[in-house]
């Protein structure tokens, strides 16, 4: 505590120390291990008041390094298509056709997406064509920081989900937000930092855990003799540093072990061994535990496709296409379709003409993708000219900011102006 401050921590700027303790330490001191069993039963699933759309979760998908949208969502009618990329283009015989599905005539889907084709024909997949931001950066670090922000400024800040936390917190003091964002990593990403609002971040349900039983009986004996003592105190006084020390800070226990409980359960569905299926196989047996929590974050790497491009980014499609297909199976065979969008990005798309190492390099707008049953389908906005560019980039149509505004408002709930700092139309892609 600084000697400097005059007030006094609040319960949950303290648990956010706590959570962020427990996160990345293996051991503490025995007697922040509790009060979980109380805290327990104080515990609970988002309110329902009113201007919050209770159950609803977002789930966000970063694929980083880049990703050819180019590759991805293919103008294949157009002869600067293939003039622009002789050697890594898609063929007109191997592209997904998207007739009848909402879609704009000569443009397909790269084969490797075939599970989001039958999404799209199911009306659970949405794809919005030329997504950026202006004058884009072409730095991995910096791009993805502005998405991360939601602004384009050079300084570092808070991410646009944790600014929107912040604003509800104001909101809804009353309500526990310890469990609003869960983000699988070993690090929560900076777009759900924010001044009071802190993500729990973990890489593996089995390390996000306190240990006493495991390590010696007497501790385990003192463990549940500790627990038994706490118990009996509910509430912890104002005049009583010691009890709420205590209690504040094993509100931290709960969540791990809500959140190891959910995670062991096998799914309805098989997912296929790819990482990221593995992270969305987690977040949907979280959901199915009907965890608090809100929005829920994972990321996919590779996509920095500079040479050899063909072979990887097919099995990077493959593996996200499959992943996402496989979540959202899980998510109706469990009956939570309706109460669940995925938001897929990337910091920026890949230059139009392919390069002498039979790659792409950094470029600007790209594609973003949005599943689930909520969502209006098809593929929305019109795809970037190929032949008026920007230093060799596509420009983009659509301002990424425009989705995070349909995703929070219409969908979450939470303040657009507050996470984004001022009022971006949405797209119209969230159904009444």
């Amino acid at each position: 505590m600084n000697g400097c401050d005059s007030h006094p921590f609040t319960r949950r700027q303290f648990l956010h120390g706590s959570l962020a303790m427990i996160s990345t330490v293996a051991t503490v001191p025995v007697f922040l291990e509790g009060a979980s069993r109380a805290l327990a039963a104080m515990d609970g699933t988002s309110p329902n008041l009113p201007g919050v759309p209770a159950g609803r979760v977002l789930v966000i998908v970063q694929l980083s390094g880049g990703n050819d949208g180019l590759n991805t969502v293919i103008p294949f009618a157009q002869q600067a298509y293939h003039d622009a990329r002789p050697r890594i283009g898609v063929g007109d015989d191997q592209v997904l056709k998207l007739d009848g599905l909402a879609a704009p005539e000569g443009i397909g889907l790269h084969p490797s997406l075939l599970p989001v084709r039958g999404m799209m024909q199911q009306q659970r997949a949405a794809i919005i064509q030329g997504v950026g931001y202006p004058n884009p950066n072409r730095s991995h670090f910096a791009s993805m920081d502005i998405w991360h922000r939601g602004d384009a400024l050079t300084q570092r800040g808070y991410g646009w989900i944790g600014k929107a936390f912040d604003s509800e917190s104001q909101r809804r003091p009353q309500a526990d937000h310890n469990m609003d964002v869960i983000a699988i990593g070993g690090e929560a990403p900076l777009a759900v930092e924010g001044k009071q609002a802190k993500a729990i971040a973990f890489e593996r349900q089995d390390v996000f855990r306190w240990i006493p039983h495991d390590r010696h009986a007497a501790l385990g004996q003192t463990y549940d003799a500790l627990n038994d003592e706490i118990a009996a105190d509910a509430i912890p006084r104002i005049d009583d540093p010691a009890a709420f020390l205590r209690r504040t800070a094993l509100d931290a226990q709960v969540a791990s072990g809500r959140v190891r409980d959910a995670t062991r359960r096998k799914t309805e569905t098989e997912f296929p061994k790819h990482a990221l299926a593995r992270q969305l196989a987690m977040v949907a047996n979280m959901i199915k535990a009907e965890l608090p929590t809100r929005v829920y974050y994972v990321a996919m790497g590779g996509f920095d496709t500079h040479a050899g491009q063909e072979w990887r980014h097919r099995n990077m499609l493959k593996q996200f296409a499959e992943s996402v297909q496989a979540f959202h199976s899980e998510l109706e065979a469990t009956g939570h379709a309706k109460r669940v969008v995925t938001f897929a990005f990337s910091e920026f798309g890949r230059r139009v003409e392919e390069n002498a190492s039979g790659g792409t390099d950094h470029g600007a707008a790209g594609p973003s993708f949005l599943f689930g049953q909520p969502i209006r389908s098809g593929v929305l906005g019109d795809h970037p000219s190929l032949t008026q560019l920007d230093r060799g980039d596509l420009i983009h149509n659509v301002d990424f900011r425009s989705i995070y505004a349909a995703l929070l408002g219409p969908w979450m709930g939470l303040d657009v102006k507050a996470a984004l700092g001022k009022n971006y139309r949405p797209v119209d892609v969230i159904r009444a």
